[in-house]
């Protein structure tokens, strides 16, 4: 099958005050040293790399003392101009929030507000065709799925998340093509294994350990998927399915739980015609 890339638009956070001083996932530990110089360099990779494949890639500054805004997939949820902005679980992230409440409407965005329920943007909302895969079981809620639901008016179809290892969505399953994906399927429960099954039987299903290295916290724009570079299985297999994987390190914003996924924030549908700057 061939393959077709579409052209997409991101927004980034690059991470100048990137470090790890709390402990808010499995992945995260503040004894491990960090280097914010090297998160900086492979954030400008990846920034450089979606500019390079002819995506728009808008910049949301950073803040001080918010080590994990360089994450900005879940800062929010952007569908058809609509921008539905995070409500975090951890207080350590909480203030993230009100970047995003001031960026979106000062760039053309009219129809911004904040979820009222725990709701971790694009790490647990991601966009597939007609539908919306809403992940559950540590961060966002399933009130949260039905206020999504509502505001975007699009069906979001709750999947259950069960290993801490895996805490968002964008970390157990990522989307390739509006009616393809590629998942971990120890990461689910059982009904939410079942569910993917009926949707996705040809889905491409990663290993424990491309879904350790961070696999699948991958970003595709129908045709190249951009993911870790270690994840040398899901690479071979994403070829065999007709797409082209290009390998990234993101090693050192890995030891905050993040990679090429969380790193960036697609706005879908709508753009503003007119943005006062980016």
């Amino acid at each position: 099958m061939e393959r077709v890339a579409t052209r997409r638009h991101y927004l980034m956070v690059r991470p100048a005050y990137f470090d790890v001083v709390y402990s808010i996932n499995p992945w995260m530990n503040p004894e491990k040293p960090t280097s914010t110089r090297l998160a900086i360099a492979q954030w400008e990779w990846l920034r450089d790399l979606f500019a390079d494949l002819g995506h728009t890639v808008d910049l949301l500054p950073p803040r001080p003392g918010l080590p994990d805004m360089v994450f900005a997939a879940n800062g929010a949820t952007v569908m058809n101009g609509r921008v539905l902005v995070a409500r975090f679980r951890d207080s350590q992230r909480a203030a993230e929030s009100d970047a995003y409440m001031e960026w979106f409407p000062a760039h053309g965005y009219t129809d911004v507000r904040q979820a009222r329920w725990t709701n971790e943007g694009e790490g647990d909302y991601l966009a597939a065709g007609s539908v919306i895969l809403a992940g559950t079981g540590f961060r966002s809620t399933p009130r949260a799925h039905r206020e999504s639901e509502e505001y975007f008016g699009v069906p979001v179809i709750g999947l259950t998340l069960v290993d801490p290892r895996f805490y968002h969505l964008d970390t157990a399953l990522a989307v390739l093509a509006e009616d393809t994906v590629m998942y971990h399927p120890e990461a689910f429960s059982d009904e939410s294994r079942e569910r993917l099954e009926e949707l996705y039987p040809d889905a491409i299903l990663a290993t424990a350990a491309d879904a350790a290295a961070f696999g699948l916290n991958a970003v595709s724009d129908g045709r190249n998927v951009v993911l870790p570079q270690a994840a040398t299985g899901l690479i071979g297999r994403l070829r065999e399915h007709g797409f082209e994987p290009i390998g990234a390190d993101m090693s050192e914003l890995l030891k905050a739980g993040g990679s090429v996924k969380c790193c960036t924030l697609e706005l879908h549908g709508t753009v503003p015609a007119e943005r006062p700057g980016r």
